[in-house]
């Protein structure tokens, strides 16, 4: 940890939020081990929670002295991709001197702006009225549920979006970490009939159980072969990819690739998959390159 100059109001749409709560994401370790560029110096978090401290002068909706959470992308509310609800690829909001072809912003991230992370005492929110949401009056001691509005439980609940669940559809999720276990507590709360969760940690096939999810230890068999099972041949109808691009085999081996195509192989023909895991064309460590061919 270090000292840095503490973010400031800069435009008159910024919120500057006094931080008290961030969540340590999957993603932030990619960067902090070097698995994707990030700037030195730059400041992580992207998962944020605070108490607005100063809003500049076109701000309106958001007080000083709101509670507030604030999703990790950084939308503009007003472009094209906005607009249509796309906001985690805004088009004003992206770094396009850094990459021309990028859109998007997030707080703290390789490749998605000059905005520094709210691993700090306080964080600048650009556009705040759109990028804060307002918390109920119960905020400062639900801090530790409400955080995961930032990140976790949307991320999970996206996935499902993604692959299409609808209520009474089996639904397989790779992957046991918050952001699947999050995908599978979305798929009960949707009304799925089967919630098969894929891992080989036992803490997590145990969380995974609770809330009534079927545990698939992927380290007792192969994982495709004990969904069939449970399917009676026909694989799941969605499924969900949450554990990303350092998927690696029960001996401890990297393989990319490999639960993007166990899950192809998981779900039936016209079912339908979300995939919210990172996935990147490259990265700085000595394990080559991720062709997208391979990826199915």
């Amino acid at each position: 940890m270090q000292d840095v100059p503490d973010a400031r109001i800069e435009k008159p749409t910024d919120v500057l939020v006094r931080i008290t709560s961030t969540n340590i994401c999957g993603s932030d370790l990619h960067m902090y081990e070097g698995r994707t560029d990030f700037q030195r110096g730059g400041v992580f978090g992207h998962e944020n929670l605070g108490q607005v401290a100063e809003v500049g002068d076109a701000v309106d909706r958001v007080k000083v002295g709101d509670w507030v959470a604030i999703p990790f992308n950084i939308g503009c509310g007003f472009c094209k991709n906005c607009e249509r609800g796309l906001s985690a690829f805004c088009l004003t909001t992206a770094d396009r001197s850094v990459m021309p072809n990028m859109a998007g912003a997030a707080y703290g991230f390789a490749g998605m702006g000059p905005y520094r992370g709210g691993q700090a005492d306080l964080l600048r929110v650009p556009y705040g009225d759109y990028n804060c949401l307002k918390l109920p009056p119960d905020a400062e001691e639900r801090q530790n549920d409400y955080v995961m509005l930032a990140d976790i439980f949307p991320t999970g609940w996206h996935a499902t979006e993604l692959a299409g669940l609808r209520p009474g559809e089996s639904i397989v999720i790779y992957g046991a970490g918050p952001v699947g276990l999050m995908a599978a507590h979305s798929a009960m709360i949707k009304g799925a009939s089967m919630v098969m969760v894929v891992d080989r940690h036992p803490d997590r096939l145990r969380l995974a159980g609770s809330i009534g999810a079927i545990p698939i230890d992927d380290s007792k068999g192969s994982p495709v072969d004990q969904v069939l099972e449970l399917t009676n041949g026909i694989g799941a109808d969605r499924g969900c990819e949450c554990v990303g691009y350092q998927a690696h085999d029960p001996e401890g081996h990297e393989h990319p690739n490999m639960t993007m195509n166990d899950l192809v192989k998981s779900v039936k023909f016209t079912g339908g998959i979300g995939v919210v895991g990172v996935f990147v064309p490259s990265w700085s460590a000595p394990i080559g390159v991720v062709r997208p061919e391979v990826w199915l």
